[in-house]
């Protein structure tokens, strides 16, 4: 039997990492800025490519912990 996680340990890792893979860097950049519209993300500047691989990486850095202020409508 696994050992039941601590409610501790579990209530204070809100922070995650994303790798999101795309056809070319545009496509990898709206959605970092997607995420970063919603969640604190650390800033991701440039996309990773691998030889022999089709299409291109970034990896996020997000904080649930963190999120932004919802924007004000103009009403």
């Amino acid at each position: 039997m696994w050992p039941q996680p601590q409610e501790r340990a579990v209530s204070t890792r809100r922070t995650f990492t994303v790798t999101a893979t795309g056809a070319d860097e545009g496509t990898v950049m709206a959605f970092r800025d997607a995420v970063a519209r919603t969640l604190a993300t650390a800033p991701a500047e440039h996309v990773m490519r691998e030889p022999g691989r089709p299409g291109v990486r970034i990896r996020l850095y997000t904080d649930l912990r963190q999120g932004l202020p919802r924007p004000v409508d103009a009403a």
